[in-house]
């Protein structure tokens, strides 16, 4: 009996933890993984690439399919008298949630799948793009979000459209504008924070393990928020989203409150970033 309890003892200290966990192995100084150097600020090369302008052709159709989708889901549920006849309120969080997630999965290998002028602001402070390419993406994600909308307003008629409220995001009665920007800030940080996770270097050296596509966190994150928010502002955290269905509704409600869907996203992203520089880059971790 002796002799075996020996054994078992020899063989725990001949095969040692292989995966160190936890703050150890955080504390790695080497890292086994690649990450991609940082974006330039400027690339004037990137104007007289076709590359550049096909990842400019995704991000436009990819916003007007998203607009076209959520937006339409949004006319079908407020155009009942009562929600129970309608998809409701977890229906139009799982068109925007589930939208994200196929569009992603359709145009990351392209564009990287933005579709999100917050998104590509907290990546182009992340490093991960030049400005010229951010530029462009946003401008390419308005116009996409703008052509979206104006083909549901074509579907519902200019008259229906503009009684069911086009979409277009402000902050519900009952709520101040802090609340909105608030809401907005916070939503947006967790889109943002969980695009950089996801799209994390090291993730594939940490979590080799548990295989992860990087739309799904991406989508589900903007189902949640949107669960959360919606009630509040109609869930915004994508800037050019508001602009298409302001400009297409083109009517105060739409209009007065729209700053907060440009400064809350822009805040959320910018924090996001900040977080992800300063915190997650900053901790070193090596496989073994």
């Amino acid at each position: 009996m002796e002799g075996k309890e020996e054994d078992v003892r020899l063989g725990a200290n001949k095969f040692s933890e292989r995966q160190p966990i936890g703050t150890a192995a955080q504390s790695l100084d080497d890292k086994d993984y690649t990450e991609p150097p940082p974006a330039p600020l400027f690339e004037p090369s990137e104007l007289t690439s076709w590359s550049f302008y096909r990842a400019g052709i995704a991000e436009f159709v990819a916003t007007f399919l998203f607009l076209y989708i959520s937006v339409l889901t949004v006319m079908g549920v407020v155009k009942e008298p009562t929600k129970c006849s309608t998809v409701g309120i977890q229906g139009i969080a799982w068109a925007f949630g589930g939208m994200i997630f196929a569009l992603v999965y359709c145009t990351a290998g392209i564009s990287g799948g933005h579709i999100n002028p917050a998104v590509t602001f907290g990546l182009f402070l992340g490093r991960k793009l030049s400005l010229t390419r951010a530029i462009f993406y946003m401008v390419m994600q308005c116009l996409g979000a703008i052509c979206g909308a104006g083909v549901v307003k074509g579907f519902m008629g200019k008259t229906r459209y503009g009684t069911l409220g086009g979409g277009a995001n402000s902050v519900a009665h009952g709520y101040t504008k802090g609340d909105g920007l608030g809401a907005e800030i916070v939503g947006t940080f967790v889109l943002v924070y969980t695009v950089f996770s996801a799209t994390d270097a090291k993730r594939s050296a940490r979590d080799s393990h548990v295989p992860i596509l990087a739309p799904l966190p991406i989508g589900f994150a903007v189902f949640l928020v949107h669960l959360a928010t919606i009630p509040i502002t109609g869930t915004g955290i994508n800037p050019a989203r508001s602009l298409g269905a302001a400009i297409i509704f083109n009517k105060d409600k739409g209009w007065d409150d729209h700053w907060i869907f440009w400064v809350g996203p822009m805040i959320g992203a910018a924090l996001a970033a900040l977080y992800h520089v300063v915190v997650i880059r900053a901790i070193p971790f090596k496989s073994k």
